[in-house]
């Protein structure tokens, strides 16, 4: 009975996650057909596998260019959240005073407000630093990199904050006692040691960041500008969709996505797992 009952849960497993990747097959099969073979029978595999259309598709979204703008934007991105909340979780932890303790809340509090609640006044915001500050926070990369730290921080500074806990104060005292400043006792003794968490950060920052459509649809409006993402709006016209080209634009704008996260997501439930260390 217990065997059955194990190979009954496996096969719901197999069965969810071939639900799970179906939307998957459908892009995938149909990056590689015409209009006509598409629209015939969207489940069957196309006659030829050929890479024209992903040619096609890369053309008219500008892929290289759109590729460049986003990965600068993520890496860049990344780089300044990773830096700004391993310190900040770390000053957090080893002043643990009521004023720490208030501000760390204040952190995770926004971790719960929606995007959506505030996207219209940011955008008001940031016009009027356009234009009364000539700080160049609308269609620029850099304004967009800006909102992308200030999103991005909270969930860094939380995930940081209970790996921190976890750190021996004993080491950072006899680094001290050796002759390190503040600066270097956190980059010498504690960033190194917190590797799992900055693994999980980079895991789901790369993930949202590269992925994401509402705030560079806002933020850019110059087409020398835009993400990938945007750049596969280009195949859905007002009253035409070229479904293959589009189709084989999705596909190039989530391999790299794909290729990352198989590569690392053994770092990801380490990750989460370590920063929950003594929440």
């Amino acid at each position: 009975m217990k065997k059955f009952g194990k190979i009954l849960i496996e096969f719901l497993v197999v069965a969810l996650c071939l639900v799970y990747l179906f939307p998957i097959y459908i892009v995938l099969v149909n990056s590689f057909k015409n209009r006509a073979e598409l629209y015939e029978n969207m489940l069957a595999l196309p006659n030829s596998f050929s890479f024209e259309y992903f040619a096609k598709a890369m053309e008219k979204m500008s892929f290289l260019r759109a590729f460049g703008n986003s990965l600068i934007i993520t890496v860049v991105s990344i780089a300044v959240i990773i830096v700004l909340a391993s310190m900040t979780a770390w000053m957090f932890v080893r002043t643990d005073d009521r004023l720490s303790r208030i501000l760390f809340m204040v952190f995770v509090a926004t971790m719960i407000i929606p995007f959506q609640t505030i996207m219209m006044p940011m955008m008001q915001v940031m016009g009027w630093a356009r234009d009364n500050l000539h700080i160049p926070m609308l269609n620029s990369l850099g304004g967009l990199i800006y909102m992308n730290i200030g999103f991005g921080t909270s969930m860094a500074v939380f995930l940081y904050h209970g790996f921190v806990k976890s750190i021996p104060v004993s080491l950072e005292e006899a680094a001290t006692i050796d002759g390190c400043n503040k600066f270097k006792v956190f980059w010498k003794i504690v960033f190194p040691m917190l590797k799992p968490t900055t693994a999980t950060v980079m895991i789901l920052d790369v993930i949202w960041i590269w992925n994401d459509y509402l705030l560079p649809s806002l933020v850019l409006s110059s087409k020398s500008l835009r993400t990938i993402p945007l750049s596969t709006a280009s195949f859905f016209g007002q009253f035409t969709i070229e479904w293959n080209l589009a189709m084989a634009g999705l596909m190039l704008t989530i391999t790299p996505v794909i290729i990352f996260y198989l590569s690392a997501q053994k770092y990801i439930v380490k990750g989460v797992a370590a920063g929950a260390v003594k929440l």
